[in-house]
């Protein structure tokens, strides 16, 4: 073996890279029969009938911080800030004395301070009318429960996916449509666009199996997918599986190759409705990123470099896919009016 031939192979061996060849766009084999609409439409049908427990993700948890934050959830304004203990409160924006959005406020040793008047809210209890909402932090995303948007049975916390185990890295992208939820989650449900819309980022994307249209037990409700990961012309091939646990949630997970048991949440949070009266929907997507490769770990010392890059990729290939679900929403609604 040559000396070069020999490096080739090592390098093989140490680096889940592959080199990839030349694929012309328009050469690669037309996916439009296998993404039939009946398939698709009954996938999302069968994902809105499982429970959310009233729970919506609407920020990352690490940007609330030293300052409250505001958010539209539903229609409903909404701040969240830290108590003392690093603990999330979540809360109506409104003022209960005149109106003020506290989130323009001030967090002084966990109680947040109205910036009109001065009205302190501890957001343990109700105070002055005001009342805290259910919160919960998973150490990636903050939730809060809205009963009255869920509309469900509502559950003591959030229904989150199984994540992977440390050393994990992760990073959440948010951006806003002009769409509903069912777009988003439609738009996950068709793996077969990904090679066409997204050649940037994936080649070689083959659909191993998909559920069939009607009824479905929900242990088969997957689809299987293989697809490779496109850096320029390195590629990373893997096995992924995408599924729905909830009516706003779809999750791929990785099953074989590099980064196995990595996910990426992808939920879609109604916001409400625009200036223009059409429905807002935030695409918040969570990557949790794992490696069994043993210098993997040593990754979380060097994340605030790292996470940037993630957020990038994922915000470059929302971009497109929220236009996608734009589109998607928009020929509903002019069928709809018709």
């Amino acid at each position: 073996m040559s000396a070069f031939a020999d490096i080739k192979a090592k390098w093989a061996k140490s680096s889940p890279f592959q080199v990839l060849p030349h694929i012309d766009w328009a050469e690669q084999k037309p996916t439009y029969q296998d993404a039939q609409p009946a398939l698709i439409n009954d996938a999302l049908a069968r994902a809105k009938s499982r429970p959310s427990g009233n729970w919506f993700p609407f920020a990352a948890s690490d940007t609330i911080r030293h300052k409250p934050v505001g958010a539209s959830v539903g229609g409903v304004e909404l701040v969240a800030w830290r108590g003392a203990g690093g603990e999330l409160r979540v809360g109506p924006a409104s003022c209960p004395h005149l109106g003020a959005d506290l989130s323009t406020g001030t967090v002084d040793c966990g109680t947040l301070i109205c910036p009109w008047h001065g009205l302190r809210l501890s957001g343990e209890r109700r105070e002055f009318g005001w009342k805290p909402l259910p919160a919960f932090d998973d150490g990636v995303l903050a939730w809060v429960r809205l009963d009255r948007v869920g509309g469900e049975q509502p559950t003591d916390r959030p229904i989150i996916p199984v994540r992977p185990a440390e050393p994990t890295l992760h990073a959440v992208t948010s951006l806003v449509g002009v769409c509903e939820p069912d777009d988003v989650i439609a738009n996950r449900l068709d793996p077969w666009h990904g090679a066409w819309f997204h050649p940037y980022s994936f080649t070689r994307l083959e659909v191993l199996s998909a559920p069939t249209a009607g009824e479905v037990p929900e242990a088969e409700d997957r689809f299987l997918v293989a697809v490779t990961f496109r850096i320029g012309r390195l590629g990373v091939p893997v096995v992924a599986e995408f599924i729905a646990p909830g009516p706003r949630t779809i999750v791929m997970r990785i099953i074989d190759g590099e980064g196995a048991g990595s996910v990426v949440e992808t939920h879609a949070t109604p916001v409400g409705p625009g200036p223009d009266g059409r429905p807002r929907t935030a695409v918040i997507e969570a990557v949790v990123a794992h490696s069994d490769r043993r210098r993997f770990g040593y990754g979380k010392k060097v994340a605030p470099l790292i996470t940037p890059f993630m957020r990038h990729a994922a915000t470059k290939l929302w971009r497109d896919d929220l236009a996608y679900a734009e589109r998607r929403y928009a020929v509903r609604s002019q069928l709809n009016r018709r």
